[in-house]
């Protein structure tokens, strides 16, 4: 059967649904150190200076590139078991090219979004992942992931994994979904922001 386009309401009516379950969080970060402050205190207690080095490395932050951003995103991967191919979005390229484009998804599969990244120079605290997705220009869900804090690994790339989630399905659900999602932390800085497309579809190929 084909896809069917939701009506206006219907396209609120999921808004709603979907931002019952936000929650604002008072949260103040701590004030930010660099890792060469970090490193430098108490460096005469050799217990404290041993636990700071399995925590952060053994990272000389000299040796860093100085034009390297500390974050990088390199890459957005859709997870799904049952997918034919591979869903990988470069994200060190062309991200304008990801609006001409859409990742087909099935109906009703679970999937997990991977985000893959690098912290180069300094700590980092309190990594998200956000996603806004909308539908014929409406917003209809936000979701803000936790990513953590990291301590910097050059040449090393972290993973994040979302929850399993189940694609939505049915007459109404399919069609073509504009994602915008963003990379930021406590401080508000924005990372790397992208757009892209996902098109639920009865079937892989239909």
């Amino acid at each position: 059967m084909a896809e069917q386009d939701p009506t206006p309401e219907q396209l609120a009516a999921i808004a709603a649904d979907n931002d019952e379950g936000e929650t604002g969080v008072n949260y103040k970060p701590p004030a930010q150190k660099s890792l060469q402050e970090i490193q430098e205190l108490d460096k005469d207690d050799e217990s404290l200076r041993k636990y700071k080095e399995a925590l952060l490395g053994s990272t000389d932050v000299c040796k860093v590139d100085p034009n390297a951003p500390n974050i990088q995103v390199t890459r957005l991967t859709l997870m799904c078991d049952t997918a034919p191919n591979a869903l990988t979005l470069d994200l060190q390229g062309d991200l304008e090219s990801f609006k001409k484009q859409a990742f087909v998804l099935k109906e009703g599969v679970e999937y997990r979004i991977k985000i893959s990244f690098k912290v180069n120079k300094e700590i980092v605290s309190g990594l998200k992942y956000i996603q806004h997705t909308f539908r014929k220009g409406v917003r209809i869900e936000k979701t803000d992931y936790m990513v953590g804090s990291y301590g910097p690994r050059p040449g090393q790339e972290y993973e994040f994994l979302t929850p399993l989630e189940e694609a939505p399905k049915g007459m109404l659900a399919r069609g073509t979904y504009n994602i915008k999602s963003k990379f930021t932390d406590d401080d508000k800085h924005d990372h790397l922001s992208w757009e892209w497309n996902l098109t639920i579809k009865k079937e892989w190929k239909d």
